[in-house]
């Protein structure tokens, strides 16, 4: 995976993504994941790898200060078509590598992005960098089992599925493991498909 195939990737895939990923078992698991958390009009919130808009839709937005990015210029154009008239602040952005100084955000909602960036360290890594002091990072995304290796069959469609942009293989632990030293796992929930895609809410201590 890098990023000028994945752009390919959402190209192709932007006019269908919402009839997958924003229907069914997936509408329900980011319900699950995005409607109880406490959001408010004095925070700064970032939405990371923001898609065509989805999570966005399960929330007062409206009230909210909020940054999305999204490094596919498809699926951005897409998200900012359904909130034209809002004041979400859409940017075209790599998650890698974001513009933002640090300690800029109250939040962080990273949907679906952990999976699919080239470096998911990296990325976690540029979370965590702009996240505040006391502020909390919201994860919902796929993982290799905790503690366990990765089955036969995964271990085998792993190279095939990574060409259409995303790795069923990633470990959260490790990269939890690697970017830790001011990060406190609150909450870690399995949500769908047998734990395989989890909610995950971090805290940042320091």
């Amino acid at each position: 995976m890098n990023n000028s195939w994945n752009k390919i990737i959402y190209k192709i895939g932007s006019p269908i993504y919402d009839k997958f990923f924003n229907s069914g078992m997936f509408l329900n698991a980011r319900k699950q994941v995005l409607q109880l958390i406490p959001f408010n009009s004095e925070q700064k919130i970032l939405f990371v790898g923001v898609g065509t808009g989805a999570d966005l839709e399960l929330i007062n937005y409206s009230d909210l200060e909020i940054t999305a990015i999204d490094y596919s210029p498809d699926m951005l154009g897409k998200a900012r078509t359904k909130f034209k008239n809002s004041k979400i602040k859409f940017l075209e952005m790599d998650a890698q590598n974001m513009d933002f100084e640090d300690e800029s955000f109250d939040y962080v909602v990273a949907s679906l992005i952990l999976s699919v960036v080239p470096d998911a360290n990296q990325c976690f890594l540029e979370i965590s960098r702009v996240l505040k002091h006391e502020g909390k990072i919201i994860i919902f995304d796929k993982f290799a089992p905790k503690n366990k290796k990765l089955s036969l069959l995964k271990v085998l469609l792993r190279p095939i599925i990574s060409v259409l942009g995303t790795d069923i293989g990633r470990s959260f632990e490790e990269i939890i493991t690697k970017n830790n030293k001011s990060l406190i796992v609150e909450e870690d929930t399995p949500v769908m498909i047998n734990g395989m895609y989890r909610k995950i809410v971090i805290t940042k201590v320091r």
